[in-house]
């Protein structure tokens, strides 16, 4: 678990890397200024929305492939202008963003759906070359129980909705410590 005050450094660190790409000037990281959890390799998610909770931007990686200080300024640069489903963000839109940063936990291979907890496990879906992911708080914040939760990372992989219950789809759950600038600013 991160400290609050890690989760704030890695919240203004995402909000001040979009700042700098629109500003058209390099964002300006010294790994020096993250303590030893922050430049541990882990995987993570930045998820933008606007003031009205409409999605806005969401891109990560499930691998830990960088520090996670990298891992966030990466993500949340291609939240902001890299997501194929939104235009780029533009000047002033980002003082009306909300940032959530979800760090990923270890990820699990599923052979029961009934070990699928909802509001605790993110999904991962594949079945061929397709693949989809929602993040843990995807299906609390919809309401959904844990067949629809699993309809929906079908059809996020852009697969059938009911192609988990294939013997040739792969399920796995992973956790993931999410956090955002609201619950830090309480």
């Amino acid at each position: 678990m991160l400290s609050p005050d890690q989760r704030k450094q890695l919240l203004r660190l995402a909000r001040t890397t979009i700042a700098a790409v629109l500003e058209r000037r390099p964002a300006e990281t010294n790994e020096d200024d993250f303590d030893e959890a922050l430049r541990r390799p882990s995987g993570v998610f930045v998820t933008l929305t606007t003031r009205d909770d409409a999605l806005r931007g969401c891109i990560g990686s499930i691998q830990p492939a960088a520090p996670l200080y990298k891992a966030v300024a990466a993500s949340a640069v291609n939240a902001a202008f890299r997501d194929p489903r939104f235009n780029p963000i533009r000047e002033g839109e980002i003082e009306a963003l909300k940032i959530e940063i979800s760090v990923m936990g270890p990820i699990e291979r599923v052979t029961n759906v009934d070990d699928i907890v909802v509001g605790r496990d993110g999904l991962i879906i594949s079945r061929g070359r397709n693949a989809g992911l929602l993040l843990p708080q995807v299906a609390t914040d919809y309401g959904w129980d844990r067949e629809t939760f699993l309809r929906h990372t079908c059809l996020k992989a852009g697969l059938p909705p009911e192609a988990w219950r294939l013997a040739d789809a792969r399920i796995e759950k992973f956790s993931a410590e999410v956090f955002g600038e609201e619950e830090l600013s309480r």
